[in-house]
């Protein structure tokens, strides 16, 4: 079975359902770290990442907003000195969409492969 960092994005459509709970629950195992939060309404996925100074951050934020662009799915990315806040859900659909997993996998990759990670 292919892992979520594996996958690619599709083009999400306005109207498109939004995930289940159960659907949510079986991806969230692949991507524990990230929390679900709920903000006027609409379900997220959100992560912190720790760094030791503000420039590698930075740099984190910079590779993830060339995924996301890669992708065609972009995030809501706030840098601050030592961490990156990375929220991911579908705009389009006001929800949470297998997208949002599949990014989500990609950021931890890109985490994990970052010299500059605590």
């Amino acid at each position: 079975m292919e892992r979520l960092n594996e996958m690619h994005c599709e083009a999400c459509r306005i109207g498109a359902p939004t995930l289940s709970d159960a659907e949510i629950q079986k991806l969230r195992t692949e991507v524990p770290d990230w929390a679900l939060i709920e903000h006027d309404g609409i379900r997220k996925l959100q992560r912190v990442y720790p760094f030791r100074s503000f420039a590698e951050a930075l740099t984190f934020t910079n590779r993830v907003g060339q995924m996301a662009e890669a992708e065609g799915h972009h995030p809501t990315l706030r840098t601050e000195w030592g961490k990156t806040t990375v929220t991911w859900w579908s705009m389009k659909i006001k929800g949470l969409h297998r997208n949002d997993f599949i990014a989500a996998a990609k950021t931890d990759a890109l985490y994990r492969a970052c010299d500059d990670a605590k």
